[in-house]
């Protein structure tokens, strides 16, 4: 989960481009229609080593290389690292923006770098942060990778490995306000390597709540420190830090579809479950109800915005649309994109400020860049040759300090 936060700010507009640059006036900061100074994007490649922090207010791009291509990519909840995973390696690796978010203002610490702490671990796979901590849930043994922000630069530093739990398998966690964590468990009443239960440990891998909940199959999951969500087979899952464990049913005509992704919107205290056979819904978890958001079997990309207020979806079809989940209403909807094949490899991978989109074309090297406020207003920005994941860095503030 990520925290963003949101400022007045001042900035120097041009009253004239023509015949002045100097004059200057006071806007409020939702009605300046660049980026935030703040906020970064990151491209990594899917063959290349090749990894580009994109600042979007001024199109600037600086290229690194991380150790490996093809690298799943995500943001801390400080908004200051990105987490780099290389399943297939056993590797992770961080960056650091050098922003650092201090209230009402951004101290920029230093240049982008990569931070001196790694993980070595069997499949490092999920990932979530907490505060300033990491964690990633290691598939190839099934245990967990955790580490704190502050080691980060730390020379030689590595991420510690907890003993979660008692057999590999394609798993996942959360981590509780009390400290502690609820992790999947495998106990084989399903074939595969979906796990079918969650319980709860501490920070030393001893166990503080048993799964009393068995479900046929678990994937996906979000948290918002008091209550984690997993979707399965058998219902939603929801468990409490106390231990309590309850499934709320999915909708009537699901059939045997069921939401492989939980998503949760920090700023609207929503939970969202998708599955592309259906489309993406609203969980709530004190009514035990689920609301369809949009019902679509076209969804190609369906992602909460980086501060946690709405909704984007992308079709296949290159149309958008944008919802607010305070109240579930459709915000915005038009084409983006040309129309892209069910069947393609390596698709278009989305993110969203409340400002722009940002839309990687695999075919083409670049990142498109569209103006929330005026779909047609586009812009590209060349990255990498083959674009394979993005996240956004930073926060949505222009505050120096």
């Amino acid at each position: 989960m990520k925290k963003h936060f949101f400022h007045y700010l001042t900035v120097a507009l041009a009253s004239t481009l023509i015949i002045s640059c100097n004059k200057t006036s006071e806007v409020d900061p939702s009605d300046d229609p660049l980026e935030y100074k703040h906020l970064r994007v990151v491209v990594n490649d899917e063959v290349s080593k090749e990894v580009f922090i994109v600042t979007p207010r001024t199109g600037e791009t600086q290229k690194f290389e991380t150790a490996f291509p093809k690298a799943s990519l995500y943001v801390t909840e400080s908004g200051r690292y990105a987490s780099v995973v290389h399943r297939e390696n056993n590797l992770v690796q961080f960056f650091d923006s050098g922003l650092e978010y201090h209230g009402d203002h951004i101290d920029v610490k230093g240049t982008p770098k990569w931070a001196a702490m790694t993980g070595e671990s069997l499949a490092p796979t999920h990932f979530k942060s907490k505060s300033d901590e990491v964690l990633l849930f290691n598939d190839g043994d099934g245990t967990l990778s955790v580490g704190k922000e502050t080691d980060f630069h730390t020379t030689g530093a590595k991420l510690k490995i907890i003993n979660a739990s008692k057999t590999a398998h394609h798993g996942a966690m959360t981590k509780f306000n009390n400290g502690n964590y609820a992790v999947t468990e495998k106990d084989g009443s399903v074939a595969g390597v979906l796990p079918e239960r969650v319980r709860i440990i501490n920070a030393s891998g001893q166990e503080i709540h048993k799964s009393t909940v068995q479900t046929k199959g678990i994937h996906g999951n979000a948290s918002d420190g008091n209550v984690s969500v997993f979707g399965s087979a058998s219902g939603i899952l929801v468990v409490t830090q106390s231990g309590e464990q309850r499934l709320i049913a999915h909708p009537s005509d699901f059939g045997t579809a069921w939401f492989g992704t939980i998503l949760e919107a920090t700023k609207s205290q929503k939970f969202i479950g998708y599955t592309a056979a259906k489309g993406a819904y609203l969980i709530d978890v004190v009514a035990n109800t689920v609301t369809p958001i949009v019902q679509s079997t076209d969804i190609m990309q369906c992602k909460v915005d980086y501060a946690g207020n709405r909704l984007v979806v992308l079709l296949h079809s290159g149309e958008v649309q944008i919802f607010n989940l305070s109240n579930n209403t459709l915000l915005k909807t038009g084409n983006v994109m040309s129309a892209i094949q069910k069947d393609e490899v390596q698709k278009p991978q989305l993110e969203a400020t409340d400002k722009y989109l940002y839309i990687t074309q695999p075919k083409t090297g670049e990142l498109l860049q569209i103006e929330i406020a005026n779909l047609t207003n586009k812009k590209t920005i060349k990255v990498s040759s083959t674009p394979y994941r993005l996240t956004l860095l930073g926060h949505e503030s222009s505050e120096d300090h």
